[in-house]
């Protein structure tokens, strides 16, 4: 598995409600015996620095010292809300911004997102599922791109909304990478891949 490589921090969004999965803890769902936190965890493992933004949890990947813990304020905020709570624990000249419930990204998807975030003229990288969606919470960005884009007041605002007029690379991804876990259909068919590593082979 690729790494990050130096210069390249990971915001890791871990809070929210998951009010479509009826309230429960998101980030510590099970999928192919490791929450679904410490499977993105895994794949950003080579970061400099690691911020989750919500509520501490134990970990099994990832000693607890190698992982800074933030809380977006208020609590519940939202994903911008986050993201700006994070930002300010990094320095780096890049941040790959993502949630806590993709449960099969790996390392080689954060560095195909690295490279096209260092593209002369990109402000950031973002990955692209096969049916042309964006997954705005896997992208990776030139660090003070990011913070110019926050809003004064970022409580309740939308992602996309920090990509209106950036110039944003897209990196295409299979199925298996793009999974976001949001409702229980989801969990359920990221169970069933778990342990599969080619796409074609997967249950629709």
């Amino acid at each position: 598995m690729t790494a990050p490589r130096a210069g390249c921090s990971a915001l890791v969004l871990a809070g929210g409600a998951a009010r479509r999965l009826g309230g429960r803890d998101k980030p510590a769902v099970i999928v192919g015996g490791t929450t679904l936190l410490d499977r993105v965890l895994a794949a950003v493992a080579g970061a400099e620095r690691i911020v989750v933004v919500g509520p501490r949890r134990e970990l099994a990947k990832l000693p607890e010292g190698e992982v800074e813990w933030c809380q977006e304020n208020p609590p519940g905020g939202g994903p911008v809300a986050a993201i700006a709570a994070g930002l300010a624990a990094v320095s780096t000249p890049f941040v790959a911004v993502l949630a806590a419930d993709l449960p099969f990204l790996t390392g080689r998807e954060i560095e195909l997102l690295r490279r096209g975030a260092e593209q002369p003229a990109a402000d950031a990288a973002v990955l692209v599922d096969p049916g042309g969606r964006r997954q705005y919470l896997a992208a990776v960005w030139r660090t003070a791109q990011l913070r110019a884009a926050l809003p004064t007041d970022p409580v309740g605002r939308p992602v996309r909304g920090l990509f209106t007029d950036q110039a944003v690379t897209a990196v295409r991804a299979d199925a298996l990478a793009c999974l976001d876990c949001d409702a229980p259909a989801d969990v359920a068919r990221a169970r069933r891949w778990a342990g599969r590593v080619r796409p074609g082979t997967m249950e629709r």
